[in-house]
């Protein structure tokens, strides 16, 4: 069923890479990507693949989109303000942050998103602690609730409805 799930999912996402269209072999060598993708790592995927078909994960996988996008573009804009400043506004360093997350996939998710966020990346996950390499800590950088509310949480409560 894994294996299902996942060429589904695969094959879905090269048709809308190859939106509008195109000739059928498009649609072959998708179909055949998409099998391949499932043959060698369907069984790596998940655990629980019926739920996929969710609908309310799908709606919160939706919402998330803008959501990331837009703290996407606000960390873009902070990160070329400190660039541009004279004084270079800046204090990196690695700052602990807890996750209430529970599954690899939605930790997972949780870190690329920190990641893919300009100023932030995540350097390590360990159980549901993960450490975070910040371009402006916060204080002295140990308050790890402040830390988790600055990076965190803006990601959190939407992949907890997602993939738990």
């Amino acid at each position: 069923m894994r294996r299902v799930v996942l060429f589904v999912l695969s094959y879905g996402l090269w048709l809308l890479l190859t939106l509008p269209g195109g000739d059928w072999p498009v649609y072959v060598v998708g179909a055949v990507l998409a099998l391949l993708v499932a043959i060698f790592f369907g069984a790596e995927f998940t655990h629980r693949p019926l739920s996929f078909l969710n609908p309310r994960r799908w709606f919160w996988g939706i919402i998330y989109i803008p959501v990331f996008f837009w703290h996407m573009l606000v960390a873009n804009l902070d990160v070329a303000f400190r660039v541009l400043h004279p004084a270079c506004p800046v204090k990196p360093g690695i700052v602990k942050v807890k996750t209430v997350l529970k599954t690899d996939v939605a930790k997972t998710f949780l870190a690329n998103s920190i990641t893919l966020t300009p100023g932030t990346m995540t350097v390590d996950v360990d159980e549901d602690v993960l450490y975070v390499h910040w371009i402006d800590v916060l204080g002295d950088g140990e308050d790890v609730k402040a830390n988790t509310k600055a990076i965190v949480a803006k990601f959190e409560k939407y992949l907890r409805r997602i993939f738990e």
